[in-house]
């Protein structure tokens, strides 16, 4: 198992568990987080037994308050944080991954857990984009996904007046899926997560390609040709049949074409 310095990785059975474990700075993402968040996602990925991701942040205040963004004193692009690289990874993984908000999700932590499949959130939960507030905004994922998530005019007074969302509210407007008791968050994302497990893993992929197609350009309609509908071909006796022709240098057979 690899080892890991701002998060924790767990798996059991189907379901992977994803920690952001930085308490003390707020969960917040710094180019280490990223890279080890962007690293747990690609294990769960290519793992076939690991069906449904679960995201949340260490301790029950908080989810995630966004990144660490030291000053920038040059146009050097090795400062920027790789946090698209994870917004990007859940996005195209073929498997579900749910949000679980533990606490306080703000800027891109708002951002980390609309990007996810689903969010269940605890009671305490608070949700808010502070961009305009400190200097700072999500120009991508945290404005396309959002307003596709909650509305057009909902998402710009989000963005606009960096107002304060309760897990009620969120909810109500669409932006979680379930509100349950702090205590009972982990529980409860699991039952969910091993529920969705017992799904078709080809027809979840298929759905999750189709869903996130129309944002994805050129990317997401490779992943809906190449992940589901070039797998399902390759299965056919078609396929066999020109493989094994050109192999052995004959002409293909085409009554197995229609067969």
């Amino acid at each position: 198992m690899a080892e890991y310095q701002d998060i924790l990785f767990a798996a059991d059975g189907s379901v992977v568990t994803i920690t952001i474990n930085r308490e003390e700075a707020g969960n917040k993402f710094r180019t280490e987080t990223c890279l080890e968040l962007s690293a747990a996602l690609q294990r769960f990925r290519v793992n076939p037994e690991w069906r449904v991701a679960i995201l949340t942040g260490a301790g029950s205040k908080f989810f995630c308050i966004g990144g660490e963004h030291d000053e920038m004193k040059s146009l050097d692009q090795s400062q920027v944080l790789p946090i698209v690289d994870v917004y990007q990874a859940i996005d195209t993984i073929p498997k579900p991954v749910i949000a679980a908000v533990n606490g306080f999700a703000v800027g891109g932590g708002n951002v980390l857990h609309t990007v996810c499949d689903m969010t269940i959130a605890a009671e305490n939960a608070v949700f808010r984009q502070v961009g305009p507030m400190v200097g700072s905004f999500d120009a991508g994922y945290g404005t396309w996904y959002l307003e596709d998530t909650i509305g057009r005019k909902r998402a710009k007074q989000m963005w606009y007046l960096n107002q304060k969302f309760t897990a009620v509210q969120a909810e109500q407007m669409g932006l979680v899926n379930e509100v349950v008791s702090g205590d009972q968050l982990l529980e409860r994302a699991r039952e969910v997560a091993v529920e969705i497990s017992k799904r078709s893993p080809m027809a979840l992929a298929g759905l999750k390609g189709a869903f996130s197609a129309r944002h994805n350009g050129v990317s997401g309609q490779a992943r809906m040709a190449h992940d589901q509908m070039l797998t399902l071909y390759l299965s056919t006796k078609e396929a066999h049949e020109l493989s094994d022709a050109f192999g052995n240098r004959r002409e293909p057979d085409s009554e197995v074409f229609w067969s």
